[in-house]
């Protein structure tokens, strides 16, 4: 196979042109056509000629019988990275973001507005990464009873995560004993990581189980289960407007539909990709193949990490067909990215 790096201008000029069409339809581009739209002033013989090129270089191919080329995923990838040219985003679109992605609002708010908002910018599906919550500090405890030795334990973590777990116990628990075990949280472990809290508060019970008092007992049983991973259900990532990939779907490819509602439906793969793309700098771009996923076929990924601080802690993208207009969709995961970064800040 040739260098497909070694592309003269014209040879250039030709593919540009054929990636374009391409990506605007989804039809095979005759050379009569390819002529008429790159404006060089040549025959179409030499256009058929550039194009043998192409094929044996792997950057084209004929897909049926048709005198018309495609581009191949080799052929995209050197467009990406060598032919593209990204438009910048609005300001006024950027404003919108900022202001859309508020701040005050809890993280797994944020994390979903951020995926529906590039679902609805591209018209792809969207879909973030939700950070894990290794490092939560209690900043706020609050336990309420509820019917049948169920507890309501509301807990606010790194000073604006919210979470409200119902709790199943043993025994039923008064509301002044759970004033008094939130009460003694409250003083004793602010600001402390919430696995440490319950593993300093098992230790205590341990070392001090023949005197402990009832307080005691009551911090100890309801902390454990507030603060107990088990207890802690959240989506590793969320994803936004599936039903935009159905718009690009035909005959030919409902298969490869099904693959990838399966990919989203399964995770591990998707969060293999993901984990590879958070300590990445800057936009990531996997088109086809690349990604690793069986019968992922025509289909692209655009990822870009967000951090919070100096620290990566997820990953926001869209998945759509290969034929997407990179070109426009590069720079809004790009800022959505940057954007809901300094939200979560």
């Amino acid at each position: 196979m040739n260098n497909p790096l070694l592309l003269n201008d014209r040879a250039a000029i030709l593919l540009k042109q054929l990636v374009a069409s391409y990506i605007d339809d989804g039809l095979p581009v005759g050379s009569k056509q390819l002529a008429q739209d790159a404006g060089l002033d040549i025959s179409s013989a030499t256009i058929r000629n550039v194009m043998c090129g192409l094929e044996k270089s792997g950057l084209v191919i004929a897909p049926h019988t048709s005198a018309g080329r495609i581009p191949t995923e080799l052929g995209l990838r050197l467009f990406v990275d060598s032919l593209l040219e990204v438009k910048p985003i609005d300001e006024k679109l950027v404003s919108q973001l900022q202001q859309q992605l508020d701040p005050d609002m809890e993280m797994n708010d944020l994390v979903n507005h951020a995926s529906q908002m590039v679902s609805e910018m591209t018209q792809m599906a969207g879909i973030v990464s939700v950070p894990k919550q290794t490092h939560a500090k209690l900043r706020h405890i609050e336990f309420l009873p509820l019917p049948e030795k169920r507890i309501l334990a509301i807990m606010v973590t790194n000073e604006k995560d919210v979470q409200n777990k119902v709790l199943h116990l043993d025994k039923e628990y008064s509301a002044d004993e759970l004033q008094h075990a939130a009460n003694f949280l409250n003083q004793q472990f602010i600001g402390q990581d919430v696995h440490q809290i319950r593993e300093s508060l098992l230790q205590d019970l341990d070392r001090s189980r023949q005197d402990v008092d009832n307080v005691m007992k009551t911090v100890v049983e309801v902390a454990d289960k507030a603060l107990s991973d088990d207890e802690i259900v959240q989506p590793e990532f969320i994803v936004q407007g599936e039903k935009n990939l159905v718009r690009y779907n035909d005959n030919t490819d409902r298969e490869q539909l099904q693959h990838l509602f399966e990919i989203f439906d399964r995770k591990r793969e998707m969060l293999g990709l993901f984990d590879r793309c958070v300590h990445s700098d800057g936009v990531k771009i996997f088109i086809g193949h690349e990604a690793g996923f069986e019968g992922f076929g025509d289909c692209s990924v655009i990822t870009a990490p967000y951090s919070i601080g100096e620290n990566a802690v997820g990953v926001l993208g869209v998945i759509g067909p290969a034929r997407m207009n990179y070109d426009k969709v590069i720079p809004v995961v790009d800022i959505t990215a940057k954007i809901l970064g300094d939200a979560l800040k």
